[in-house]
């Protein structure tokens, strides 16, 4: 097998901690000896072994002399757990390959510095944009102060959200809701204003079990997500449903009404103001808020006005569009509210990078240019 091989295989074990790890990267390592796979391991959960000491650990006294495939460099500082680097070069490997630099400030090269320091052959770049895709929000976290913000919404096959009225349940089938619990489970946070819970009081949780993720065990704990209300008057009313639900619930608002911040407080929710422009609280600043508490990637799930906003802002990183085939009519309610688009040349483009079946609708994942 070929050094391509090995370091897919890695990548693929990376894939394991999809809904797990954060706010950690997903990474995985695959130790080679003399042709034979003889280790591999990915990060399983923030504060467990990295994937190099998972590997290193099966390998034991086989991993002198080996090659370790790493999808993310080895990190070499001090965090809950050691430094990666301090345990190849214990162990002896002879040549570490390394998928991406890592982004983070307390390593960016100096991982691979330090094993080269030491007498190890170090390559880098091999599968670099594969490894980067698996780690959207932390990349962009690391490089930017910014989450990576992926933006869900269900449409008729003309382009409807809803029906004159609001109503909108169900749109599309149980194969696509299902898909769109997995997007929340890889998700730190789920987003959406104050007019959706207004409007539905939705739960904003993840309703499937550890034994339905990929990578988690029947006994594992899912990872509830941070949820997030913008409200700029604080009109969430206490009783909303998603507050007595486990997890955290975050109302992000332009100023602190004492009074209303403390009603929602008492009643399980944390309160944040974070400033206002033209009266709606300030997307980007929010979005910086939930960086800071390492939120690396967001699932923007809203009505047109706020998703809308989000788009023309330049704050959208990924669009994922379910289509479900049936028509709502011209009286339901759009996908965008973009009232500013007016001549052909202010357009928004979009690349769609994925189009597959879900169910009997279909999944668009797109990105705007």
């Amino acid at each position: 097998m070929s050094d391509h091989d090995h370091m897919a295989r890695a990548i693929r074990l990376a894939r394991n901690g999809l809904y797990s790890t954060h706010p950690n990267p997903r990474v995985g390592c695959v130790l080679v000896r003399d042709g034979e796979i003889v280790g591999e391991g990915w990060h399983r959960r923030a504060g467990g072994p990295h994937a190099e000491r998972e590997a290193l650990a099966v390998a034991g006294d086989r991993s002198r002399g080996a090659t370790a495939y790493v999808s993310l460099e080895p990190c070499c500082h001090h965090g809950r757990t050691p430094p990666c680097t301090d345990g190849l070069i214990a162990a002896g490997v002879g040549r570490v390959v390394v998928a991406m630099q890592d982004p983070n400030p307390l390593v960016a090269g100096q991982g691979m510095a330090q094993l080269a320091a030491a007498g190890i052959a170090v390559n880098s770049g091999l599968l670099e944009t594969e490894a980067r895709a698996l780690n959207p929000g932390f990349v962009k976290r690391m490089s930017e102060g910014l989450p990576f913000v992926r933006c869900k919404l269900a449409m008729s096959l003309d382009g409807r959200t809803a029906m004159a009225d609001g109503e909108s349940k169900w749109i599309t089938s149980a194969a696509a809701r299902a898909d769109v619990q997995r997007l929340r489970a890889r998700s730190e946070a789920i987003v959406t204003g104050i007019g959706t819970v207004l409007a539905d009081d939705p739960s904003m949780n993840v309703r499937l079990a550890a034994g339905d993720l990929p990578g988690l065990d029947a006994g594992d704990a899912v990872i509830q997500p941070l949820r997030v209300v913008l409200d700029s008057r604080l009109r969430m009313p206490p009783r909303s449903r998603m507050l007595p639900l486990p997890g955290d619930t975050l109302v992000i608002c332009t100023e602190r009404d004492a009074g209303k911040a403390r009603d929602l407080e008492q009643a399980g929710a944390e309160v944040l103001a974070v400033g206002g422009v033209d009266g709606h609280v300030d997307l980007r600043a929010a979005l910086q808020r939930l960086a800071q508490r390492e939120v690396n990637e967001v699932l923007l799930e809203t009505g047109p006005v706020l998703a809308g906003s989000a788009l023309a802002a330049g704050l959208v990183d990924e669009l994922v569009i379910y289509m479900a085939p049936h028509l709502m009519g011209d009286m339901a309610r759009g996908l965008f509210s973009l009232p500013a688009l007016r001549h052909m040349h202010q357009r928004i483009d979009l690349e769609i990078t994925d189009v597959r079946a879900i169910g009997k609708d279909w999944r668009i994942t797109a990105r705007p240019q």
